[in-house]
């Protein structure tokens, strides 16, 4: 039974994520913290979690917890993880890895030196719809993979409109602003789906000026097997179609990285259409697979390795100097 304690514990845990960490006879939530003690206290108190301690390292090295799941802004990310290292304990970190790669270097370096697993929730890679896309890829339903685009259109909010920050939209918290936190979903299915990048480039813009961190992103990209991917990412228009293109020499798969429309395959032969719904709690198979690679039983999908390499890639779309 390996004993889970959660630093941060805002919206995304109530549902999406923490409920998937208690896997009966498995593991379990048994602590967490907070920047606000009351907010922790409230948190256990509705989820009836045994322990609350005052500050992240003394939940880190408490002998109650086995593992951490850090769940607080990625700004915040390189400090935990690095205490988490430091006490070898084996670690979740909500996504993105860190606010840069040389974070997120920092990061996997010092879970290698301890010898300690270190996961990144880019939960995307254990969805089963996902799943579903990348064994028609592997199966040779499209043919041979040219190019994958991808289009994501979302308006203001009205916390954008009426300038009120969020940490999504501080340079200190987000330097690529909305792009930081849903781009790299997508980016990191395309590295699961591909394999790695090794070329990236962009161009960011901030255009509506609602904020300092930028509105608008496009970049293009190239995979060590030659397959090209370009993608945009705009946060100033209306809210638009959010589609995946993968483009083979026999036909295409269209299906959305945050939306609930149905995965299609067209080819000459015709054209599927496939609804897999998301969990509950749409960490549970993430979760599970982290239990299976602590066990031995098979390796999880995300790793820091493959966050970081993630991050690389943000930076060079962004056009960050590395």
């Amino acid at each position: 039974m390996i004993r889970w304690g959660m630093v941060g514990c805002g919206d995304v845990t109530e549902v999406k994520s923490a409920p998937a960490y208690s896997i009966p006879l498995r593991s379990a939530l048994v602590g967490v913290t907070s920047r606000t003690i009351s907010k922790a206290h409230d948190y256990a108190a509705r989820h009836n979690i045994e322990h609350v301690f005052d500050s992240a390292a003394a939940l880190i090295n408490s002998e109650h917890i086995d593992a951490v799941y850090i769940a607080t802004p990625p700004a915040s990310h390189v400090q935990l993880a690095l205490l988490a290292a430091e006490a070898r304990k084996p670690c979740c970190i909500e996504k993105p890895i860190a606010i840069n790669y040389a974070g997120a270097r920092q990061i996997t370096d010092a879970f290698a030196a301890s010898n300690t697993p270190v996961f990144i929730a880019y939960y995307r890679r254990t969805l089963p719809q996902f799943e579903t896309v990348r064994s028609w890829i592997e199966a040779g339903r499209i043919g041979k993979v040219r190019h994958v685009h991808w289009g994501l259109h979302r308006a203001p909010t009205p916390d954008d409109l009426n300038k009120i920050p969020a940490w999504r939209t501080q340079p200190q918290h987000a330097p690529g602003g909305y792009f930081d936190d849903l781009a790299c979903h997508g980016l990191d299915l395309f590295d699961h789906f591909f394999g790695p990048i090794k070329h990236a480039a962009g161009q960011a813009r901030n255009e509506l000026k609602l904020y300092d961190v930028p509105d608008s992103v496009t970049g293009h990209w190239v995979h060590e097997n030659g397959i090209t991917g370009s993608g945009f990412w705009n946060f100033t228009s209306v809210n638009g179609p959010d589609q995946v293109e993968i483009i083979g020499e026999q036909g295409k798969i269209f299906f959305s990285v945050f939306g609930d429309t149905p995965l299609m395959c067209e080819t000459k032969s015709g054209t599927e259409t496939l609804k897999i719904e998301n969990p509950k709690h749409v960490q549970e198979f993430h979760a599970k697979r982290i239990m299976d690679h602590l066990e031995g039983l098979s390796a999880h999908p995300s790793l820091g390795e493959s966050a970081a390499r993630c991050a690389w890639v943000c930076d060079r779309i962004l056009g960050k100097s590395l």
